[in-house]
């Protein structure tokens, strides 16, 4: 099965992430990438001011994906260079505020207050808030002043971050993986 790295295409404005949008569960269409069905953990950090912390990016993290068009199916992830890159840009950009639900409409009232790129598994800030992620993680908190998101989030309809953006595609190997492959490297990714 093709591996596909997404990267940065830095000679295209339009490259980078444009949004974060709060998803029940946190897919590929076309171009651009809204991260979907692979489920980051969020948290509640502090209730009374309603801030959620979560994963944006991992990386190396493979990520299964099917063409919905051609029905190829495939894998993408991004290296900690894309991934640091994308959220310098982000900011570089201003898009803090730049946020949606489900990919599908745009939301007031949802700011990136804190990103970061966790360096240190055990002293990360990350890490005091017990999410185990890999270094080179993109992770972010975001102030919710939108009632009605504040309200999905309470009642668990909202679980996660998905970035929305435009990246290129760096074909990176093709083999088939066999059920076991597959199984091996999930269980990688839970342990680190």
């Amino acid at each position: 099965m093709k591996i596909i790295e997404l990267v940065l295409n830095e000679e295209d404005i339009n490259s980078g992430v444009d949004a974060v949008s709060v998803v029940e569960n946190p897919a590929i269409e076309e171009n651009w990438i809204a991260l979907k069905k692979h489920e980051i953990q969020l948290k509640t950090i502090n209730e009374e001011k309603r801030i959620l912390m979560g994963a944006a990016l991992v990386p190396k993290k493979q990520i299964y994906r099917r063409n919905e068009k051609t029905n190829e199916e495939y894998y993408i992830y991004f290296s900690k260079e894309t991934i640091r890159k994308a959220s310098q840009l982000f900011l570089k950009k201003s898009n803090q505020s730049n946020a949606t639900i489900e990919h599908a409409k745009k939301i007031d009232g949802m700011t990136v207050v804190e990103s970061w790129i966790v360096e240190s598994t055990e002293k990360d800030k990350s890490a005091l808030y017990e999410f185990n992620v890999p270094e080179g993680t993109w992770m972010i908190a975001m102030k919710v002043d939108n009632e009605e998101i504040w309200n999905k989030v309470k009642s668990g309809d909202i679980k996660g971050f998905s970035i929305e953006g435009y990246f290129a595609e760096k074909v990176e190997a093709s083999k088939e993986l066999t059920n076991e492959e597959i199984l091996e490297e999930i269980k990688l990714l839970f342990k680190k």
